[in-house]
């Protein structure tokens, strides 16, 4: 009986398998405070009323389990989703929910006003953080460049 590649078996298992492969290499690059595939805790960062914004997507997280401080010039979040049910590897046909530890560095402006002002409030998978500035970033006006 001649026996398939494991692609044409089960290919949804490889998407997975190469998912996970992928998440790995990344991971390691976790210790250099660089967001290389911030493909988990998905940002949006904007100023409002001289305060940065951070609204930070954390599906599956809960809010014990989250940790958000600034260190330096950085805002670091940290923290772990668990997975409700125990489920063996095996028996998933497809695992493309995030579970595990996370960390996401973002740089803070020199605008910064306090940094024991900073706020957090996490709720609905959101983390919303707020830093107070001194006053707004300036926003740097391009110029046209001639082609010559």
């Amino acid at each position: 009986m001649a026996t398939f590649p494991v692609l044409m078996r089960d290919p949804l298992r490889v998407v997975g398998d190469m998912g996970r492969l992928v998440d790995e290499v990344f991971r390691s690059f976790g210790n250099l405070d660089v967001d290389v595939a911030p493909s988990f805790g998905r940002s949006d960062i904007y100023v409002k009323d001289k305060h940065l914004i951070v609204e930070t997507e954390l599906p599956g997280a809960r809010k014990e389990d989250i940790q958000v401080k600034v260190e330096g010039n950085k805002l670091i979040v940290a923290g772990e989703v668990k997975r409700c049910e125990e489920v063996r590897e095996e028996n998933f046909i497809r695992m493309g929910r995030h579970c595990g530890t996370f960390r996401r560095v973002f740089p803070l402006p020199d605008e910064l006003e306090n940094a024991q002002d900073v706020k957090a409030k996490f709720a609905d998978g959101i983390l919303r953080i707020e830093v107070p500035l001194r006053r707004a970033p300036n926003e740097e006006r391009g110029f046209d460049v001639k082609i010559q």
